[in-house]
């Protein structure tokens, strides 16, 4: 029978921070790491927070996201398995600078601020991934702003529908079909907006045969001419 450790090892060694260690270090971080499974919808931490460490996904996924005073949401990323969460304020010392919801049933690994400290203590090599990983995390916020100052919802949208359907459409006779995941304000977040403005722009892709909705089956005709929408739409 496997054991809970043995699990937990496996989950480490899908993150790409801890590819190189040795069995033992894994064992350290094992040993320390504790386990948690989140109903859809759960918060895992608000920003604001004092960090208690970091989580490490294990399955699901987790969205990371920042909320206005009015409670207008913009989601910053969504992270699956292998990724870890909240690993700036880890080392920064500072409070979460945002909040993290599981989406979907969700497992995590938690390792507290002061074991982690003590691997990168033992282990410098770990310091330097962490810094790349957070490198890159900084390059995705920045294509976030960027997306947000010089687009449009129009735009915005047409390139979430046409990532949605690269990942999971599938071919028909009608064209390419895929379900929408999410309600309209949902997917308003996802693209910093406001729901009224996600339901119009859905009218003028469907008054122009861009897009047929079918109850939450959306159907891209034409992946071109949606394409074309999109580069049209940049500001």
């Amino acid at each position: 029978m496997t054991d809970s450790k043995t699990i937990r090892t496996a989950d480490l060694k899908n993150v790409p921070l801890f590819r190189d260690l040795t069995d033992k270090e894994f064992g350290f971080l094992a040993k320390r790491a504790v386990p948690h499974k989140l109903a859809s919808g759960t918060l895992i931490f608000s920003e604001g927070e004092a960090c208690r460490g970091l989580y490490i996904v294990a399955g699901g996924a987790v969205k990371i996201f920042k909320t206005s005073p009015g409670g207008r949401e913009q989601v910053l990323t969504v992270d699956g398995p292998g990724h870890l969460i909240a690993e700036l304020p880890v080392f920064d010392g500072g409070s979460y600078p945002a909040s993290a919801m599981a989406m979907g049933e969700t497992s995590l690994l938690f390792v507290s601020k002061q074991d982690f400290h003590a691997l990168c203590l033992e282990h410098p090599e770990v310091t330097l991934k962490v810094l790349k990983a957070v490198g890159a995390r900084l390059r995705k916020l920045v294509g976030v702003i960027e997306e947000l100052s010089f687009t449009t919802v129009r735009h915005r949208l047409a390139v979430l529908l046409l990532s949605e359907a690269k990942r999971r459409g599938k071919q028909t006779s009608r064209g390419i079909e895929f379900t929408l995941r999410g309600s309209n304000q949902e997917l308003a977040a996802h693209i910093g907006t406001v729901r009224e403005l996600v339901s119009r722009n859905f009218s003028r892709f469907q008054a122009a045969g861009l897009v047929k909705l079918e109850g939450k089956t959306v159907i891209i005709p034409d992946v071109d001419a949606l394409e074309a929408e999109a580069a049209s739409g940049e500001a």
